[in-house]
């Protein structure tokens, strides 16, 4: 099947209980391992496109490789979608260049500022048979070129969103409810150790999320920030020359009460780029006389693959949804 909008997986997802996984993609290996796992388990997914991705890896590079997937995998459901696109010219160049679904990323503007812009990037996507996500409440953390200090960050106001939605036209929403993008989404103080001695972070909002629920019955929400960030591959790389301390995601059992509610999208991002580094980083350590990236680059894309299948059936619940 061609590429798709978000709008029939979106529906199913949220009176299916469970999320889309939406997957940041820089490369070939990346695209392959996510969509070979998708289409063994039988899932839709999103492939996701940043301004990050674009300017490394060219438009057009990263468009193709999306329609060879859709072409070794038509049996399975397959979006491609722009990550939080920073302006107007940017969406409109996704929504001319393929893109069957795209956000503006106006969360940073006051209110009426985010609402005109998010207005105006609807318009002109709906005119060209995309749809649009949009975001109220701003995420701590890095991602690309998205910064966004703990100070600066905002729980999403429950009270706002029905006038936002109703007012932009938007078909999603992205919202703030503790979630924090990057590999260092908590501090160690900001947690507390289990009976395992593992750092746990502080719940999310669950209670921002079902009132915002409430507000918009039946409407799509997506979590952005929400990679677990998997200690094997941290420990990976730091056991193969890597320094990263303290690097703690969102735990993946509250990532799965999300998806049972109103969620349909969950963004996810570091966990695929840690399980590629680790990968490289003891590939290399193992092999050190070894220079042919396609020794290297093939068990870094079987470990994406692994990691995918697993979120696709015990994070997201959308194996077998296809």
């Amino acid at each position: 099947m061609p590429l798709v909008t978000t709008t029939e997986m979106f529906k199913k997802a949220y009176d299916g209980g469970y999320a889309i996984g939406a997957f940041n993609v820089n490369n070939m290996e990346i695209v392959q391992g996510i969509t070979e796992a998708c289409r063994e388990e039988k899932a839709p997914v999103i492939l996701q496109v940043s301004k990050g991705a674009r300017a490394y890896a060219n438009h057009t590079y990263l468009v193709k490789l999306v329609e060879a997937a859709v072409i070794e995998c038509p049996e399975i459901p397959i979006a491609l979608h722009l990550d939080h696109g920073p302006d107007f010219e940017t969406c409109k160049s996704c929504i001319d260049g393929g893109f069957t679904s795209v956000m503006i990323d106006a969360s940073s503007k006051p209110f009426a500022e985010n609402i005109e812009i998010t207005r105006k990037v609807v318009e002109y996507a709906h005119d060209h048979g995309v749809v649009v996500e949009a975001e109220l409440g701003t995420l701590a953390g890095v991602e690309d070129e998205v910064k966004v200090s703990a100070e600066d960050s905002s729980y999403t106001h429950p009270e706002e969103v029905e006038e936002f939605v109703t007012k932009t036209g938007c078909d999603s929403l992205a919202i703030a409810i503790g979630t924090s993008h990057g590999a260092y989404k908590f501090t160690p103080a900001q947690c507390t150790r289990n009976e395992k001695g593992i750092l746990v972070p502080p719940p999310l909002r669950f209670d921002v999320l079902e009132e915002v629920s409430k507000r918009l019955p039946g409407f799509p929400i997506v979590l952005h920030g929400s990679s677990s960030v998997p200690q094997e591959y941290v420990a990976m790389i730091n056991a193969n020359g890597g320094k990263m301390p303290d690097a703690i995601g969102i735990p993946e059992e509250q990532l799965r009460q999300a998806a049972r509610l109103s969620v349909c999208k969950i963004n996810i991002d570091s966990d695929l780029r840690l399980a590629m580094t680790g990968t490289i980083r003891a590939y290399f350590n193992e092999h050190p006389d070894h220079f042919d990236p396609r020794q290297y680059l093939k068990p870094a894309r079987a470990n994406i693959k692994e990691l995918v299948r697993h979120k696709l059936i015990d994070v997201l619940g959308c194996a077998g949804k296809a």
